[in-house]
């Protein structure tokens, strides 16, 4: 699953599934042994949980780079590889 972007201990990830085509743009946020799925737009949890101060962390990391992470969902629906993107700072 690659990895787009790391900050405050977060790890984002983003996967396409061989065979199969997911219905909803999503992401995947990481931390320690938290994991969750997150839809794009609008930026929200779809499943799994965060710490509340990291969920918080995600959703203004996601609002802000929104635009590039349905960019990378496209190319990975593509077979292609993601960009990375910029972590919070």
């Amino acid at each position: 699953m690659p990895e787009l972007s790391r900050f405050f201990g977060i790890v984002i990830r983003m996967f396409f599934e061989a065979g199969g085509q997911h219905h909803l743009a999503h992401f995947h946020p990481y931390y320690q042994e938290h994991a969750a799925l997150s839809i794009i737009s609008p930026v929200n949890l779809l499943s799994g949980s965060l710490p509340t101060r990291q969920q918080r962390l995600v959703e203004a990391w996601a609002e802000l780079h929104q635009e590039e992470l349905l960019n990378d969902w496209n190319l990975l629906q593509q077979g292609r590889k993601p960009s990375p993107i910029r972590p919070l700072e």
